[in-house]
């Protein structure tokens, strides 16, 4: 099989991992602001991210001989080696889990907020439980940096998200004045809700730019909620964050149960059994991280979360517009996940948790395509800059601090 070795080839993992991971949440985002079910959007994402996880198996996974120190995917799926099984499925449900939480987050407190508090979250837990768990093969004076840096941007991340909620208060307070007065807001009367599940394609992001609002004005906040499928204007963000925190904690798990299920730091494996490859607990644990998506989202048609709409599984079926977007992001996902645990067992998953890093990403495309902080103050500027500093600096550190496992 192919094993990635050098460290040069561990950050090349993780630096294209973070790429993708830092998408995928943005795909997702851009169709429930369409109006299109999250339930269904899942269920087509958890399809085509366990996909990801079979062609990296049957690829890379089968790639050369196999030894018995170093046997391939399908030899060991026959081995007795089920203590690590259950740990990289352990990993895939608390992933399962954290993936679920924020796509009802991303409604509540936007995408670069979600992507900010959770990775932030995750590395401070997660890298210190990797760094233990690797046997400190990592540089901590520099990979400690690295989460120091975190740290910091969460709390900026904080920063921003009260900053631009206030002034998206005030836009519509605002607005709502100038109605009372009789003036008409530029815009406002001229955009049309459109209801994604219904046929229409032409959401925020579509159709004629003469009939949308601007971004980040008044008129586009309350357009964007006439067509969303999570309904948020008027709530308060308590709920978002907890969903938020349940996510980041979620998250900070996976990783190192994925560790114990690749390299049997607690020796639950009999004599002579090989260790799983980083491809088929990668295999279980997406299978389980499937399971746990199929069943919740099943459940959510019929029983609905936080106000999202009810829907059932025919309509599912039946529901074809936006599914390509949700099938190419769970491809994305899959092969960001396989990334990052390709170089995790090359450099040390703590290092690998530099991919976290993901609101890099993700921001970009929260303020390109969703026009996040269009129009905000200067004082939501300031904050958002050093929120992207502090995260490019972390990424610097953490990859810096790559070890190079034995």
């Amino acid at each position: 099989m192919y094993m990635v070795e050098s460290k040069g080839g561990a950050i090349a993992c993780m630096l294209f991992s973070l790429l993708l991971l830092g998408t995928w949440p943005a795909l997702l985002t851009l169709l429930e602001r369409r109006g299109r079910f999250p339930q269904h959007t899942y269920l087509d994402y958890t399809i085509t991210n366990l996909l990801a996880a079979v062609i990296i198996a049957l690829t890379f996974g089968q790639f050369g001989p196999s030894t018995p120190e170093m046997p391939n995917f399908l030899t060991q799926l026959s081995q007795d080696n089920w203590p690590s099984v259950l740990f990289a499925m352990a990993g895939g449900m608390v992933l399962s889990l954290g993936n679920l939480s924020t796509q009802y987050a991303f409604a509540f407190v936007g995408l670069s907020v979600t992507e900010v508090v959770s990775a932030s979250i995750t590395v401070v837990i997660g890298t210190t439980l990797n760094y233990y768990l690797d046997d400190k093969i990592n540089k901590a004076e520099i990979l400690f940096s690295g989460v120091a840096c975190f740290l910091v941007a969460v709390c900026l991340g904080s920063a921003v998200h009260s900053s631009n909620n206030a002034d998206n208060k005030t836009k519509l307070d605002n607005y709502s004045n100038d109605c009372k007065d009789g003036v008409r807001t530029n815009g406002v009367t001229s955009f049309k809700p459109t209801n994604f599940n219904q046929g229409g394609i032409n959401g925020l992001e579509d159709g004629d730019a003469s009939e949308k609002a601007k971004f980040g004005t008044a008129a586009f906040l309350i357009e964007l909620e006439n067509t969303r499928s999570i309904k948020v204007l008027g709530k308060g963000t308590f709920i978002g964050l907890t969903i938020t925190f349940f996510a980041g904690i979620c998250f900070s798990m996976f990783s190192p149960a994925f560790n114990l299920a690749t390299n049997d730091q607690w020796h639950t494996l009999k004599d002579g059994v090989p260790h799983l490859t980083v491809y088929t607990a990668f295999f279980y644990f997406s299978c389980f991280c499937f399971v746990i998506a199929m069943v919740l989202n099943l459940t959510f048609l019929y029983y609905p979360i936080l106000n999202a709409p009810k829907s059932s599984f025919k309509a599912y079926l039946n529901d074809w517009n936006g599914r390509g977007w949700a099938l190419l992001a769970g491809l994305v996902c899959g092969f960001g996940n396989g990334l990052q645990f390709m170089g995790g067992q090359a450099a040390g998953y703590a290092a690998a948790d530099a991919v976290q890093a993901l609101p890099l990403v993700s921001t970009f495309w929260g303020v390109i395509l969703f026009g996040e902080y269009r129009r905000s103050s200067r004082k939501t500027y300031t904050l958002l800059a050093g929120m992207l500093l502090m995260f490019t600096a972390a990424v610097a550190i953490l990859m810096a601090s790559s070890g190079h496992r034995k």
